[in-house]
């Protein structure tokens, strides 16, 4: 896939030692992600594709099974309809 997510500027993405996790912080709240979907959007930079997101994420976890790209598809999509990224 070609298109390049970037991530909304009302959401931060930051690591919280409180939580020991990483969150995105937004006006209304915080969202605690888990390791995986922090993974991701660590990746999502507006200037990375989500083929290039697949492919680091494949190469930092060789580990990860075949189909990992099936799942950060799936959570782009939703991260998109939580208007947490958005693409470029």
């Amino acid at each position: 896939m070609s298109q390049v997510p970037k991530r909304n500027r009302l959401y931060k993405l930051q690591f919280e030692k409180a939580q020991d996790s990483y969150v995105l912080l937004y006006p209304e709240g915080m969202v605690k992600l888990n390791p995986s979907a922090a993974e991701i959007l660590l990746q999502v930079d507006g200037e990375q594709s989500v083929d290039d997101i697949i492919i680091a994420l494949k190469t930092k976890f060789p580990e990860a099974p075949d189909d990992i790209g099936d799942d950060i598809t799936a959570f782009l999509s939703d991260a998109e309809s939580k208007d947490w990224i958005h693409y470029v």
